[in-house]
């Protein structure tokens, strides 16, 4: 019989600020060796029993514990975010971190950074900075971090969430080299399991009634949704981009058409964020302009970026990359209050399946609840503009449905989305309009749907430049 090395009898959690426990009592055995994909709804508790493995739930002024969870073993955790993972300015110091931390001899250290970055295909110099590394490669470095500390069970809490396609393949490369090369017990948490299918020994679901073994031709499949509406697209122009230029220095001009769904595409590192960042008002471009419908200015005269909170709040509203940076409150409900009113929140509250979480702290939600309360918050002031940064990370098929159902019931009320998406079945739905940046040349490139000239202008704008 196999060497069993994570092992739970009745054991269960409940966080400090939590009536109910994460999950129901879960008895399961995971032997050395096996590699484990886990899915389940939002919600479920994935990413609580992940850290529960994984020892970084907290003490007892962090929740409270019953059962028992016996882990035999190093456990390395690589989590969803690639750049809250980067530690160190330069690649070797990053992965040398935990075998220092580990207190290992400084002999052994390199040679051990060395072999672990092989192992996940990161043949760069040592002394190349973090910074430089697209979403893929700070993944796979996180994977290397963990492998060179002598990880034996390693965790990966939907890893290629927030990364481009090209990365997602290369972190799947890298974990299937390191199964092949290594007496290692990896567990991955995803939600769209087709990455992994192939690669998984086993399946287990987690749900409200504790966890389960799951045939493979039972993994949850993504769902057939209406496809995007071209059509739309050929609306007149609610904001016009010409000639922005910002912090990554590159040069945009596109249009975003009004009650239209546009999706910006691109790798990691080309600067989506940031051009975002300058559309949604929160940062000033560089260089350029923005020419602003009246239906956004609403008697403005000034750009996005001179427009005060509580003005840019009714015009644009803005979800962030990190839902966590929108949480002001100490329960979700109090959270939607501090910017509308209660009967807006309480439709949103159930429109986006949180009325459960109502009293909870925002920071002890899943983070495909967390993603869901930050569109709550972006919406409680009736926004003419909602611009989403990797809107549909840790959505399970039923919240992404009903996300994207969300967001296409406010095209047809007058809400004009842009959205960042690495997620080709978004693009399919909501792409009415798709920009891609291609990392080797400057300007945008417009794919799948005509470029609106940046000289055409509504009549009624006003020209505000920047």
């Amino acid at each position: 019989m196999s060497e069993c090395v994570i092992e739970a009898k009745n054991f269960s959690w409940r966080h400090a600020t939590r009536k109910d426990p994460a999950f129901s009592p879960l008895s399961f055995r995971i032997n050395r060796g096996e590699c484990i994909l886990l899915s389940g709804a939002s919600g479920a508790g994935k990413s609580t029993l992940l850290s529960a493995i994984a020892g970084v739930l907290g003490g007892a002024e962090e929740g409270e514990q019953s059962g028992s969870l016996e882990v035999a073993g190093l456990v390395g955790l690589v989590l969803q975010d690639p750049n809250s993972q980067v530690i160190a300015s330069r690649v070797g110091d990053d992965v040398a971190f935990g075998c220092e931390n580990l207190g290992m001899p400084t002999a052994s250290i390199w040679h051990r950074v060395h072999e672990a970055l092989t192992l996940v295909g990161l043949d760069m110099p040592l002394d190349t900075p973090t910074r430089y590394l697209s979403g893929g490669q700070k993944q796979r470095l996180a994977l290397a971090g963990v492998i060179a500390m002598g990880a034996d069970i390693i965790i990966l809490d939907e890893p290629t969430a927030n990364i481009d396609p090209q990365g997602r393949q290369e972190v799947r490369a890298a974990v299937e080299k390191l199964l092949s090369n290594r007496d290692v017990t990896v567990l991955i948490v995803e939600h769209r399991t087709a990455l992994w299918h192939n690669l998984a020994t086993r399946f287990l679901s987690l749900d409200k009634h504790g966890i389960h073994e799951l045939p493979p031709e039972h993994l949850p499949q993504a769902l057939t949704l209406p496809p995007a509406q071209p059509e739309r697209a050929q609306a007149e122009p609610l904001i016009q981009v010409q000639h922005v230029r910002t912090i990554t220095n590159r040069e945009h001009t596109f249009d975003v058409p009004l009650g239209a769904s546009t999706v910006l595409t691109g790798p990691n590192g080309v600067g989506k964020t940031q051009l975002a960042m300058v559309l949604s008002g929160i940062d000033a471009p560089r260089v350029g302009t923005l020419l602003v419908h009246e239906k956004i200015a609403k008697g403005l005269h000034t750009p996005p970026h001179k427009w005060k909170s509580a003005q840019l709040v009714h015009r644009i509203g803005t979800v962030f990359q990190n839902p966590e940076h929108q949480f002001l409150a100490r329960t979700v409900a109090e959270d939607l209050l501090l910017s509308g009113s209660s009967e807006r929140a309480e439709e949103l509250l159930h429109r986006l399946r949180l009325d459960h979480v109502r009293d909870a702290h925002p920071f002890t939600l899943s983070g495909g609840e967390k993603r869901r309360l930050s569109v709550a918050t972006a919406l409680m002031g009736k926004p003419e503009l909602l611009v989403l940064d990797e809107p549909t990370f840790g959505q399970d098929p039923a919240t992404f449905a009903a996300l994207t159902q969300l967001l296409r019931e406010l095209n047809d009320e007058g809400v004009s989305i842009f959205s960042i998406t690495h997620d080709e079945q978004f693009i399919a739905t909501l792409g009415d309009k798709h920009i891609h940046i291609d990392p080797l040349h400057t300007p945008s490139h417009i794919a799948g749907t005509p470029h609106a000239s940046a000289s055409r202008t509504p009549s009624h704008a006003p020209r505000n430049n920047s």
